[in-house]
C-alpha cells in the first residue's frame, strides 16, 4: 500500500489505521509460528510475524501457507469448513509488504471472519514488484481518472499497475471468489474516498477509488466488495457478510441448476430477504422471475443476478425488518395462544424501537417455527439463517 494508508483520521471510513490493536471481541483462533514449509508441534501453519517470515515475500508466503493450512484442516478440532472464498489485501492478513515494510493485520478478519473463509492474499504495489519498503505512491490527476505516481520520483506506476492487475484478475477469476476486503485510503487497493491530489499546491480530494480497485469492481460486478476500515460499523458488516454468503449461493445455482425452474426455487428461499432490504426490487426481482420460461437463459441470469445484488446493497433498517418478522410471525397465528403472540409482537416492537437487537425477536421466532407445523416455504427462507450464526452479527444490528 502508498502513504496514503496512513492518514490517522476517524471518521465515516472507520477508526484510526495507527490506533492500538485491543483484544478481539470473539476468541482468537491460534496460529502458532514456525518457519516457513514446516509446523509447529500440533500442526500449527506459519506465523506472518515470525523471524521465519522476515522478509516482505516470506511474510507473504507465510500468510499464504497459514491459509491453505487452515483450509486443510477444515472439520479437524471443530474448526468449520470454508463456506466461502473471499480476497483480501495481504497486509490485512499480517503480511509485511506495505511501503513501509510493516502489515495492518486485522483481528477480526483473522480471528473471527476468518474461521468462515478461506482467504486468498493480494497486494499489487508488491506483487508487481516495487518491493517493500517502497516509495510511496499517490492518486494524482482527475479523480475520475487518476494516475498513480510516486510523488517524490515523479515516476508514473499506472500503466504498469493495470498490466499487473490485468493478469492478476485472470487469476482471481479461475478462483470463484464470493468476496472481496480491500485496504482502506490505499492509493492501489482503496475502494472508496481515496485521496486524490488534483494539482500542487491544493488540497487533495477524497473522491477516488485505488487503481487495482477500480478494474477488480469493473471486472466483477456483482462481487461484494469491502474496506475493513468500514466493517468496524456493525450494519455495513451484517450487509457485507449477507452479501458474501448470497453470492456463493447465486454462484451455485449457475453452476448446478441453471435452468427457469432452478431460478424459481431460487427466488423462492430469498423472498423475505429480499423484502427487508427494498420492497420496491423484491417487486422486480419478482417480475422477472414470473417470465422466467419466456425470455433466454443468458438474459435472464445476467439481468436477475444483477438485481439480486444490488438489492441486497441495499442496508436494511428496523423497520424493514420488522415487517419481515411480522411477516414470518404470520405463519404462526394458528400454532400460538394469546401470550406467545403478544410476546412475540412485543419484542419485535421493542426491536422496531431500538430497545433490543434483531437477534432477540427473531430467537424467539424460530423457537416457535421449530416447535409449530409451520410451512416448509417459511422454514426454508434464507433471512432465518444468511450466514453462520457463529458470527454473531445479528446481536449487533
Amino acid at each position: 500500500m502508498g502513504s496514503d494508508d496512513d492518514t490517522g483520521e476517524v471518521g465515516a471510513d472507520g477508526p484510526d489505521d495507527d490506533a492500538p490493536d485491543h483484544a478481539p471481541r470473539h476468541p482468537a483462533r491460534a496460529f502458532a509460528a514456525a518457519p516457513r514449509g514446516s509446523a509447529t508441534a500440533d500442526g500449527a501453519a506459519p506465523d506472518a510475524d515470525t523471524p521465519g517470515a522476515d522478509t516482505p515475500a516470506a511474510s507473504l508466503a507465510a500468510v499464504r501457507a497459514r491459509g491453505a493450512h487452515a483450509a486443510a484442516r477444515a472439520g479437524a478440532d471443530g474448526e468449520p469448513a470454508p463456506a466461502a472464498r473471499l480476497g483480501v489485501s495481504a497486509c490485512l492478513l499480517g503480511a509485511r509488504v506495505r511501503f513501509d515494510g510493516g502489515h495492518k493485520q486485522d483481528r477480526y478478519l483473522i480471528h473471527t471472519l476468518g474461521r468462515w473463509v478461506e482467504w486468498v492474499s493480494v497486494c499489487p504495489e508488491f506483487e508487481m514488484g516495487l518491493g517493500a519498503p517502497r516509495e510511496t505512491l499517490r492518486l494524482e490527476g482527475d479523480a475520475t481518472a487518476p494516475r498513480l505516481v510516486a510523488p517524490r520520483s515523479g515516476l508514473d506506476r499506472t500503466d504498469g499497475m493495470r498490466a499487473w492487475a490485468a493478469a492478476r484478475l485472470d487469476e482471481l477469476e479461475r478462483l470463484d471468489l464470493h468476496g472481496f476486503v480491500l485496504k482502506k485510503n490505499s492509493p492501489s487497493c482503496g475502494a472508496f474516498r481515496v485521496k486524490v491530489y488534483a494539482r500542487a499546491g491544493v488540497a487533495p480530494e477524497r473522491a477516488g477509488r485505488g487503481i487495482f480497485a477500480t478494474d477488480l469492481i469493473e471486472r466483477f460486478r456483482l462481487l461484494p466488495v469491502e474496506e475493513e476500515g468500514r466493517l468496524g460499523d456493525a450494519r455495513l458488516r451484517e450487509n457485507f457478510v449477507e452479501r458474501i454468503f448470497a453470492y456463493r449461493r447465486w454462484t451455485e445455482l449457475l453452476r448446478d441448476d441453471p435452468t427457469p425452474r432452478g431460478l424459481v426455487r431460487f427466488h423462492t428461499r430469498h423472498k423475505f430477504a429480499l423484502l427487508a432490504h427494498s420492497p420496491k426490487l423484491y417487486g422486480e426481482l419478482g417480475r422477472l422471475v414470473a417470465r422466467a420460461g419466456a425470455t433466454p437463459w443468458s438474459e435472464l441470469s445476467a439481468s436477475y443476478g444483477a438485481l439480486f445484488m444490488e438489492c441486497l446493497g441495499k442496508i436494511a433498517g428496523a423497520g424493514r425488518h420488522a415487517n419481515v418478522l411480522n411477516h414470518l410471525a404470520g405463519h404462526l397465528k394458528e400454532h400460538l395462544d394469546g401470550a406467545d403472540r403478544r410476546e412475540l409482537a412485543g419484542l419485535i416492537d421493542s426491536y422496531r424501537a431500538g430497545l433490543v437487537p434483531l437477534v432477540v425477536p427473531l430467537t424467539l421466532l424460530q423457537h416457535h417455527f421449530r416447535r409449530a407445523p409451520v410451512s416448509e416455504w417459511a422454514r426454508s427462507q434464507t433471512y432465518l439463517d444468511p450466514y453462520p450464526a457463529e458470527l454473531m452479527l445479528r446481536n449487533h444490528v
